[in-house]
């Protein structure tokens, strides 16, 4: 299996100046194979835009392109030949991506076709796929760059990869910090026995970030909110900078950190959760969001966002996998909220603002998310919604309950089947022994 392994480095100056000249270097080579596939369309020829076909036109012309306009010499050589192929497998990547979404074949949303990359507006960052790149022997805090040396790492990196092989290498800067990110490649583990701690389901919100069917509550960090206001002042401060002056750097230095403070509040959060459900519950329901849909609402677009629902599920999947923890996800149409979890009456309309859970039918009084944390893990434990003769286990008649209406004798053919769930969520990374 292949795993990411992030690492914070240490860099000195001389080698900060040689990473920024390979991030350099990687984005353009990207600019100049975005404006010979730009050629080529302009005189109606067919473009030539794989990875290989745009390596083949890298070297053929580098020579005439990466020259010093003083000189008149060549600088290619000064970086190492894998950052220009980066920049050119990421142009190929976009253009790949994009004549895909155009025919159809790729899901999400739509792409356009592909941008220059601005200095001032790209990530800084290239990759190393092939050469002598990765660990140092008896150097654990260490990693070899080639053309730019030993560079120091913030930890044992040696520890994090733990013997496995180092497939590729991208470095990047990301908040005013070069960091690395190692894909390594591990043997398959023997397949775990799950934990102990049963089955739960949990409601993701926004006001509380999880709500458990066992009525464990984890608060809403609010990341973003709660550094509004520093951005903002931050922000109105960089728009008044003087481009191209040292202090608008200084300034758009400070945003950046501050938004990097964000997103490590927020995935520090997400991370201790995930992992505390993945090591402690057995089987794990939740619902299938749909986030694009939420995110149309201008009024929660922000605080959807930053809960950040599809990096929950996502860590949820792969951590389960390894735990040996069973994830359901539930279809995203199941009226978990709507559902009284002690009748099974179901509502017609429930407003956002009820924060609190009234039945009519039973008089229980519950709040409105562990209502439907409740009945999450009931429908995650359910198999299916169809009984064994074929009935639906809905009902729409004048009591509203969940029940099962009158079925047929005949066994059902399964044509009309319908599954509660959406299928188990990392049931193609779930482990197997040979």
């Amino acid at each position: 299996m292949l795993e990411a392994v992030k690492v914070a480095l240490d860099p000195t100056p001389r080698q900060e100046r040689l990473l920024e000249s390979h991030a350099g270097a990687a984005r353009f080579a990207y600019n100049a194979g975005l404006a010979h596939v730009k050629a080529m369309l302009e005189r109606q020829e067919k473009p030539e835009w794989s990875y290989y076909a745009l390596r083949r036109w890298w070297n053929a012309n580098k020579d005439a392109l990466a020259v010093s306009m003083e000189t008149g010499k060549p600088w290619w050589p000064e970086n190492s030949k894998e950052a220009y192929n980066s920049g050119l497998e990421s142009l190929a990547d976009a253009l790949r991506n994009f004549s895909k979404s155009r025919k159809g074949q790729r899901k999400g949303r739509g792409m356009g076709f592909p941008r220059f990359k601005s200095k001032d507006r790209a990530v800084p960052g290239f990759a190393y796929t092939t050469g002598s790149f990765g660990l140092i022997d008896c150097d654990p805090y260490a990693l070899r760059l080639p053309r730019i040396g030993r560079v120091h790492c913030m930890e044992d990196v040696s520890r994090r990869v733990d013997g496995a092989r180092v497939l590729r290498m991208s470095v990047s800067r990301r908040g005013g910090r070069w960091q690395a990110s190692l894909t390594v490649e591990r043997a398959d583990l023997p397949v775990p026995s799950p934990p102990k701690g049963g089955s739960v389901g949990i409601d993701l919100g926004v006001k509380e970030l999880a709500t458990l069917s066992d009525g464990t509550v984890v608060h809403n960090p609010r990341a973003l909110d709660s550094n509004l206001k520093r951005l903002r002042r931050a922000q109105k401060d960089l728009s008044r900078k003087a481009k191209g002056s040292n202090r608008r750097h200084r300034a758009r230095t400070k945003v950046s950190h501050l938004h990097a403070r964000v997103a490590n509040l927020r995935h520090d959060m997400l991370d201790k959760t995930t992992t505390m459900l993945a090591r402690t519950y057995a089987d794990i329901s939740i619902e299938d969001l749909n986030v694009a849909g939420m995110v149309r609402n201008h009024r929660l677009a922000r605080s959807v966002e930053d809960a950040a629902f599809a990096e929950f599920r996502r860590q949820l999947e792969y951590k389960t996998a390894r735990t040996g923890a069973r994830l359901h996800v539930i279809d995203r149409w199941h009226p978990s909220s709507k559902t009284c979890s002690n009748c099974g009456t179901v509502k017609a309309k429930l407003s956002l603002s009820e924060r609190v859970y009234h039945c009519e039918e039973c008089g229980l009084v519950i709040d409105r998310d562990l209502n439907a944390a409740i009945n999450i893990q009931v429908a995650g434990s359910a198999p299916e919604t169809l009984n064994a003769r074929g009935g639906s286990g809905r009902r729409t008649d004048a009591s509203r309950r969940a029940t099962r209406h009158p079925v047929k004798r005949e066994p059902s053919d399964g044509v009309s089947r319908v599954s509660l769930g959406a299928g188990l969520g990392n049931e193609a990374m779930q482990m197997t022994s040979l």
